[in-house]
């Protein structure tokens, strides 16, 4: 009885030792688990951002090149403005210089 006793304890000291190894190999399991799906976050997360960043810097792109394009049409057409106005001013200054070079000549 004594032989059995101490044969069924130490059938359950090495179920136990079994149990405990199977419980190890399963956290290590699910510690290395959790750490890829950790890992492949990160990634998914930084490749998310670098998009976000190449859409935005794409945005701001073109959105300048339309500022551009508003400020060089308001240029153009400022300078067409100034040309009208000096075009318009020429034949009045001309006037002038020949009628005061005429007054000049008569003195």
């Amino acid at each position: 009885m004594k032989t059995e006793v101490l044969k069924s304890i130490k059938e359950a000291e090495n179920e136990y030792k079994a149990a405990i190894a199977a419980a190890e190999e399963d956290k290590k399991r699910s510690i290395s688990d959790a750490i890829q799906e950790a890992e492949n976050q990160i990634l998914k997360a930084q490749k998310d951002a670098e998009e976000y960043k190449s859409k935005r810097i794409a945005d701001a792109r073109r959105d300048a090149a339309v500022k551009f394009e508003e400020i060089l049409n308001e240029g153009k057409k400022r300078a067409d403005d100034i040309i009208k106005s000096a075009t318009s001013n020429q034949d009045k200054a001309v006037e002038s210089l020949v009628s005061q070079f005429k007054v000049k000549l008569d003195v």
